[in-house]
């Protein structure tokens, strides 16, 4: 949806479409950064990092939370990334598309960008196995200040709720997603109140706004230095699912709801909790809990872990939608996409990701068992995203958009060294257990480069032994076959050569149809493709046809649905008169020059496990026949 679209109000007036799209907003896009003061000060007066709960401590880590928050959310994102939008589409993947036609003078950087856009996918779906997990555990870890000896039912409970929300998601969000906003609205709400509540026993902590209790910060603490920031850094968790879920609401909803709602409601927050600190230097064991009144606790453990599961819901989708994408792109193996709504596109169920990101949840919490340890985990996986949002941004503002070199450079290197930073202060994390978003990202990377190699090398084999077209439809008038009645669909990768499945049908059935169509689906680095763009017709005499079916890397590429918009006389795609011809090949590998053997040997597993087109491209199950054939890379 672009972002003219999602500001158009399609029911009532323009003031109830827009406080809807708000809200709306609100309960997708800010679940994640919006619950990041259940955790953020507890782990940064942890102890781990030395900072003594003073007047200059706390002062100053609230003063760094503040500007990190104005600069990389408000500055950064809402007023540079999310005019990068790829037709009102946002999120890594979209911006990898984005910045690889921006780059496409330059052949060796857009290979480059293409690998950076893969990598942050990568970490991404790190951070989706990591956001879950840190999120509801630290909201049930409420319940350790309300009773005393429940610790050890904290973990159950944790794993009790997420594995709940796994097994609802085929059934779809549509549901209960109404109710996303609304509870979101109060979770703000709520925390604007408590941080009231905390500030008016302790107004002096207002005076962290002043950029001064930074610097102050570095200087009087020179040994924790940037260190502190791998745990700043948690308070600017979800700021790339702004970026992600763009296309569901456009900019405008997104930054508005960012600017008069949640940032004044983070910056309360956090703001109460130090003032807490300041007046109970004991509260840093939980201090978004202790802020609350005793009679507020229970109510709050219970508001915190609804917010938590709908933060967790929005990471969980749009892994989804990532995956779809990647998918579309020729990143990864094809796979069965679920729709769940009706109405709503955007909402999709991919049950392999899905099964995937649970197991991976459950060994998270059963591993790390507290929120505590869980955050040396974070950031990792989150600064480096941001990191490759930066660079890719960089690239389309440089050479898409043509911005005046004296403006974009000295910004963009603002950007990155702030990122860098960021970035830097979490890599000892990755030895305190912040290895497993990152072999996670680099175990979907080689998997991704993997596929798109091996897809391309057998395209190359493939294409070897190939027949030219012109010749084979030269031979079909000297020496004509029998001609069976209807309308044969050949899916094949190439537009000039003849398709294998053809050349084995006729070699052994002996016939061919009236219509042979060879039919390409190609995808492109856009999310959608207009309908009088979807498809082009070649005539090649003697019955063949040549189509190609274009789709945006969004579009749902129902191949029957978008051939019965192919007004040609001569073509008939009735159900009961087209018959589909597809090909399976299987991979063998050899010593060839291509990938590593062990690389040759994952993709021919990914290639055999691979969902077939005949479901992907919603062919007709009783219409489709496959032939199959060896392929050596």
């Amino acid at each position: 949806m672009s972002e003219v679209a999602a500001d158009q109000p399609k029911h009532g007036s323009a003031t109830s479409s827009s406080i809807g799209l708000l809200v709306g907003a609100v309960g997708v896009v800010y679940g994640d950064i919006g619950t990041s003061p259940l955790y953020t000060l507890k782990e940064v007066f942890s102890g781990q990092y030395g900072v003594q709960v003073g007047h200059e401590g706390v002062l100053g880590i609230l003063s760094l939370i503040f500007w990190s928050l104005v600069w990389v959310v408000s500055i950064k994102y809402m007023l540079f990334v999310l005019r990068a939008d790829n037709q009102g589409e946002g999120g890594v993947m979209a911006l990898t598309a984005l910045a690889r036609r921006a780059a496409a003078p330059y052949p060796r950087l857009k290979a480059v960008l293409v690998l950076l856009g893969l990598f942050g996918a990568g970490l991404f779906y790190g951070d989706s196995m990591i956001t879950p997990a840190i999120s509801v555990l630290s909201a049930v870890e409420g319940l350790e200040i309300a009773f005393d000896g429940v610790e050890h039912w904290v973990v159950p409970l944790a794993l009790i709720l997420l594995v709940g929300l796994f097994l609802i998601q085929k059934h779809g969000t549509a549901r209960i997603g109404t109710l996303f906003g609304p509870v979101m609205v109060l979770w703000f709400g709520v925390l604007a109140a408590l941080g009231i509540y905390g500030i008016l026993r302790q107004p002096q902590v207002l005076q962290a706004v002043n950029p001064y209790w930074c610097v102050h910060f570095f200087i009087a603490h020179p040994g924790i230095g940037v260190a502190i920031l791998g745990a700043v850094v948690l308070a600017l968790t979800g700021a790339e699912a702004l970026y992600a879920d763009m296309g569901h609401f456009g900019r405008k909803p997104i930054a508005r709801a960012w600017f008069f709602l949640v940032l004044p409601s983070l910056v309360l927050n956090y703001f109460g909790q130090g003032a807490l600190l300041l007046d109970n230097p004991a509260a840093a064991r939980n201090p978004f809990y202790l802020l609350a009144p005793s009679w507020a606790l229970l109510p709050l453990v219970g508001l915190s872990t609804l917010a938590t599961i709908i933060a967790s819901q929005a990471v969980i989708s749009g892994a989804f939608s990532l995956t779809r994408q990647a998918i579309q792109l020729g990143y990864i193996p094809r796979m069965h996409i679920q729709h769940t709504s009706s109405e709503e596109q955007g909402q999709i169920y991919v049950g392999a990701v899905n099964w995937a990101l649970m197991i991976a949840v459950v060994l998270l919490v059963l591993g790390f068992e507290s929120s505590g340890a869980l955050a040396s985990a974070y950031g990792v996986a989150v600064t480096g995203t941001m990191l490759i949002t930066t660079l890719l941004v960089s690239v389309v503002m440089l050479l898409l958009w043509k911005t005046p070199r004296w403006l974009a450079i000295p910004l963009l290197l603002s950007f990155l060294l702030v990122d860098v930073l960021f970035f830097a202060a979490n890599v000892p994390k990755i030895i305190q257990g912040g290895a497993f978003p990152v072999l996670a990202g680099i175990a979907l990377f080689i998997l991704m480069t993997t596929w798109k190699r091996g897809r391309q090398l057998l395209v190359d084999r493939l294409d070897e032994s190939a027949l030219p077209l012109p010749l084979f439809i030269s031979s079909i008038r000297s020496q004509p076959p029998f001609r069976a009645q209807g309308t044969a669909v050949f899916l094949t990768a190439r537009s000039d050569a003849v398709p294998h499945a053809l050349l084995h049908n006729l070699l052994h059935n002996q016939v061919l149809h009236e219509q042979v169509v060879l039919l390409t689906v190609a995808s492109e680095d856009e999310p959608r493709v207009a309908p009088d763009r979807r498809f082009e017709v070649e005539v090649y005499g003697e019955g063949f046809f040549r189509v190609i079916l274009h789709f945006g890397f969004m579009d749902e590429p129902d191949v029957p649905a978008a051939l019965r918009l192919c007004h040609l006389n001569e073509l008939d795609f009735s159900p009961m008169r087209t018959t589909w011809f597809l090909s399976r090949e299987t991979v063998i590998s050899t010593k060839r020059f291509g990938m590593a053997r062990w690389r040759e040997v994952l993709f021919a597993f990914m290639l055999r496990n691979a969902n077939s087109n005949l479901r992907f491209f919603n062919l007709p199950l009783n219409r489709v026949i496959e032939l199959g054939t060896q392929v050596e890379i």
